[in-house]
């Protein structure tokens, strides 16, 4: 089965307070994107790559430091619009598409595979991690009630979809800013998602504090 993986990585870094976008900032010597597209480059599932930039990033890329990367595509106005535009750009002989953050360059390649093994045999497929924290419910400024942690994960990314069943997921439907996921589309279509559990390690940048914790797991 051939699999594409479309990295998102469009995102302007506004709550990063930074003139340079999260995934363009360097940990380890290198871009936040290079360090996860590194990883899908090492990983023996993933035949191509379809990475998602904004527009005015596109020409400053250099795709050859990638070589699995064939297609760079101008992202949308929110993520769930940028993952439909990498979809589009997707050959029709791919069977299975794997869709991952561009600012969670600490994914392994192990966790990679796994997940993309999983969704080969049940069409979808989420890597999570467990819940750690006790959670709590809150109205009206007090807490009313206690969640079992032991039901819940933080769903992570990759996710992995059939390519018949993710064009499904994103036909007819609002993408707004409040599909945050890829599951949530898939989960409207009433298809059961197999979930494989993954390493806290796998963070998303999203705040300056998150970068100088990537850099120390990555120094590890």
């Amino acid at each position: 089965m051939k699999t594409t993986a479309i990295i998102v990585a469009a995102g302007s870094g506004s709550r990063f307070n930074s003139d340079k976008p999260k995934q363009f900032l360097e940990i380890g010597g290198k871009p936040v994107i290079v360090h996860t597209l590194e990883r899908f480059q090492a990983s023996p599932s993933v035949d191509h790559i379809v990475l998602v930039l904004a527009g005015d990033q596109i020409e400053r890329f250099d795709q050859h430091c990638v070589p699995k990367i064939n297609s760079i595509v101008s992202g949308g106005a929110t993520r769930a619009q940028s993952v439909l535009n990498g979809l589009n750009a997707v050959d029709t002989e791919t069977s299975i598409i794997a869709v991952h953050d561009g600012a969670r360059p600490l994914v392994t390649v192990e966790e990679i595979e796994r997940t993309i093994e999983r969704a080969k045999h049940t069409g979808a497929a989420c890597l999570v991690a467990a819940v750690t924290d006790t959670i709590k419910t809150v109205v009206g400024g007090q807490i009313s009630g206690t969640l079992d942690r032991a039901k819940l994960r933080r769903a992570f990314t990759p996710q992995v979809f059939s390519a018949d069943l993710l064009r499904r997921a994103f036909d007819d439907t609002d993408l707004g800013e409040s599909v945050t996921d890829e599951c949530f589309l898939v989960e409207r279509l009433g298809h059961p998602i197999a979930v494989v559990e993954g390493s806290s390690r796998n963070i998303k940048i999203t705040y300056p504090e998150d970068l100088a914790f990537a850099e120390a797991l990555l120094m590890k």
